[in-house]
């Protein structure tokens, strides 16, 4: 959920604001109706940090649609098949 809050209410606020934020929940501070700041969680902003980092990486997300098209194809191996050829 994003809420939209004008930066005088934002200040008024802000100690309370991390008991009030969901874990995905952000918040929209304006100026004169601009926005200029947001405020989420901080487990919130490394989740979107990390992903960007892996969206950002050309050989994971090479090896990512490797595997979502080896699925897609149905090249998949049964999780007891696996465990057994790794102890092997």
């Amino acid at each position: 959920m994003e809420q939209t809050m004008n930066i005088t209410e934002a200040r008024s606020r802000l100690t309370r604001l991390p008991e009030e934020l969901g874990a995905t929940d952000t918040v929209k501070i304006t100026r004169k109706n601009e926005p200029v700041l947001a405020v989420l969680s901080w487990d919130f902003y490394e989740s979107l940090v990390e992903t960007l980092e892996i969206l950002g990486d050309e050989e994971t997300m090479g090896a990512l649609k490797k595997g979502v098209a080896a699925v897609r194809e149905g090249r998949t191996v049964e999780l007891e098949d696996l465990e057994r050829e790794l102890e092997s």
